[in-house]
């Protein structure tokens, strides 16, 4: 196998921060020594839930330089991408079950000079997503089914994350494999030592509101599992 690829980031999800204080959450990540911001977008029909457009984007591309990973859990992501990249996403992240043609999707959105990102939930199987390794600058691998954040990490989806890792390394591809979902101290290792360079962090970076100090302490566990990694 070739390198372990790109360099380890924790992303924390602004969807559990405190959105009447969401710009000092944002200062206190910077601080923390997050590597991107992520934001979940949710229509209510892929998945059951709601959450922001690409106003909340915007406000938060004028408050920080750290990438902008755009997770968009939605219907027809590539007729909504032009907004989200207009709106300062730099890594525009899509669902393989939520788009009927996924490298024209990659295309859309390369077309609009951002990242591209495919994802799966939790049942789908890796090879729905392997078509798309030479494609994309990320490979996300969800832990827990999309829609919610506070659910536990699913151990059963760690083959996955060690077949995306594998399957970049094979074409020697630098893009990033990110699992998100129930990241914590405790289940962070597990995904570092299969090859996970990516981390989207929830409920683990704003509890109690110690945001640095809660991701010094995700920044080891992290560093932990991948120095146990086997390539």
């Amino acid at each position: 196998m070739g390198g372990r690829g790109p360099t380890l980031r924790l992303a924390p999800s602004l969807l559990s921060a405190d959105f009447a204080d969401l710009a000092s959450a944002i200062r206190r990540c910077e601080e923390g020594g997050a590597g991107a911001l992520h934001l979940d977008v949710m229509d209510g029909h892929f998945v059951p839930n709601l959450t922001f457009g690409p106003a909340l984007v915007r406000s938060v591309r004028a408050r920080t330089k750290l990438p902008l990973d755009v997770h968009l859990m939605i219907d027809r992501p590539a007729k909504y991408a032009r907004a989200f990249a207009d709106a300062g996403g730099n890594t525009l992240v899509f669902h393989v079950e939520a788009s009927d043609e996924a490298r024209a999707t990659v295309r859309t959105i390369h077309d609009l000079g951002v990242g591209a990102g495919a994802a799966i939930r939790p049942g789908t199987p890796f090879e729905a997503l392997a078509p798309l390794a030479d494609q994309v600058e990320q490979l996300l691998v969800m832990s827990v089914e999309p829609g919610f954040s506070g659910q536990s990490f699913r151990p059963e989806v760690l083959p996955k994350i060690r077949a995306a890792r594998a399957a970049l390394d094979a074409i020697g591809s630098s893009a990033d494999v990110s699992v998100d979902g129930g990241i914590t101290v405790a289940t962070a290792p597990s995904a570092a030592r299969e090859g996970a360079s990516f981390f989207v962090c929830g409920n683990s970076v704003f509890v109690g509101g110690e945001i640095v100090e809660n991701l010094r302490h995700l920044r080891q566990a992290v560093d932990e599992g991948a120095a146990g990694a086997v390539r």
